[in-house]
């Protein structure tokens, strides 16, 4: 990306993923929406297309690209009309096993990156527990050592793809918290076997999203072996932390996507559909709104971008990946609203599609961070007003 505007490869990029997209209609997210079926046409189709890798570095057998790509692969799903339904399927792969690319020892990032990428493994990421929230500090998983390895217990809640996933990133406390200076010691990071004889994982009945399910885990005596651990001991909130910025990010541009689609909808409805004699789009109560709705998407998607380029220059971007996700989730809402209000009464029914963008726009507002939380960040590390909580 130069300025604001995308290289010619990164276009092909995005034209290549639009492709593969429309082999999947609008009645297909509709359906595993409604019957909760994972999606899998859909993410095997990523993965012969090599899609899943284009984050990871060439040697493990990805595409080597930045942040700036992948963002560019994600937006275009979701704007696709697939939404978080598409974009939450393969979300996973495109960028979070970086920590295990980043801080993993070689013959770790051998087994395990490959396999993700070519679709054999399916990872899920365990970190929100029921009693801590946003605080990660605070979990009270726990990872003991017994012979080389370690045995893990403890719960967590809202760990995507559990259900489906042979593969498990989680952090646990290896150290107690009464032992460590500051409460983000002590903490690890392990990338190991999903054991379903010693991990419970319950659905979580949810407002959208059905296809991909959302999960209470419970963990009892999960035996790691030594080599799981990612890096080293007690940095795992370090680890977690390195990836802050680019799930930001992703999410935002995730949210613009489906706010395009929700838009594209919507002024399509307002051209064809005439009450009074006049197609409803000619009317500035619905025209404004949609207008406004666009104005607020493409400035979200400078912002997500322009945080994109800063990481892969390897520059600060804390700000705008906050930013990008504050926007993104507030404009793809905005849009979703509206697309829905312009359809009246039928955008309501499932058949025009936009109330399913309209309950998946919920998710970009509240994960993988409050608003308030990004308002606090903002306040303190931009502003430079003292901390509020």
């Amino acid at each position: 990306m130069s300025g604001f505007d995308f290289t010619e490869a990164q276009l092909e990029l995005r034209e290549g993923v639009r492709r593969l997209c429309e082999d999947f209609d609008a009645d297909y997210w509709r359906r595993v929406d409604e019957t909760g079926e994972f999606p899998e046409a859909f993410v095997a189709a990523m993965a012969a297309g090599g899609w899943l890798g284009a984050a990871m570095p060439e040697a493990l057998g990805g595409a080597g690209l930045g942040l700036t790509e992948a963002a560019l692969i994600m937006q275009t799903v979701a704007e696709s009309g697939a939404g978080f339904s598409g974009a939450s399927a393969v979300h996973l792969n495109i960028f979070g096993p970086m920590p295990i690319v980043k801080f993993g020892a070689e013959d770790q990032k051998a087994r395990a990156i490959p396999r993700l990428i070519d679709g054999r493994d399916r990872m899920c990421f365990a970190v929100t527990e029921p009693d801590s929230g946003l605080d990660t500090a605070s979990l009270t998983t726990r990872a003991e050592r017994r012979g080389n390895g370690w045995v893990i217990n403890g719960r967590k809640v809202w760990t995507t793809m559990a259900q489906r996933a042979n593969k498990i990133l989680i952090i646990a406390r290896t150290t107690p918290r009464e032992e460590v200076k500051r409460p983000t010691e002590g903490l690890s990071l392990f990338y190991t076997d999903f054991d379903r004889s010693r991990i419970t994982a319950t659905v979580i009945p949810k407002m959208g999203r059905k296809a991909i399910e959302s999960n209470s885990v419970f963990i009892d005596n999960l035996e790691v072996p030594a080599e799981d651990l990612v890096g080293e001991e007690g940095k795992g909130f370090a680890y977690l932390l390195a990836g802050l910025n680019p799930e930001r990010v992703l999410i935002g541009v995730e949210a613009v996507g489906l706010g395009r689609a929700a838009l594209k909808r919507a002024s399509d409805y307002a051209r064809e559909r005439r009450v009074f004699g006049r197609p409803i789009g000619q009317n500035q109560g619905i025209a404004h709104p949609l207008a406004r709705a666009w104005m607020g998407l493409e400035a979200a998607s400078l912002m997500a971008f322009r945080a994109a380029a800063l990481f892969d220059a390897g520059k600060p971007c804390g700000a705008e990946a906050n930013a990008a996700k504050y926007l993104g989730g507030e404009a793809g809402f905005a849009a979703c609203e509206a697309a829905v209000l312009t359809h009246g009464g039928m955008g309501y029914a499932r058949e025009y599609h936009v109330e399913r963008y309209f309950r998946e726009a919920m998710i970009a507002r509240i994960a993988p961070v409050s608003r308030e939380m990004i308002c606090n960040f903002i306040a303190e590390q931009v502003l430079d007003l003292p901390k509020s909580y």
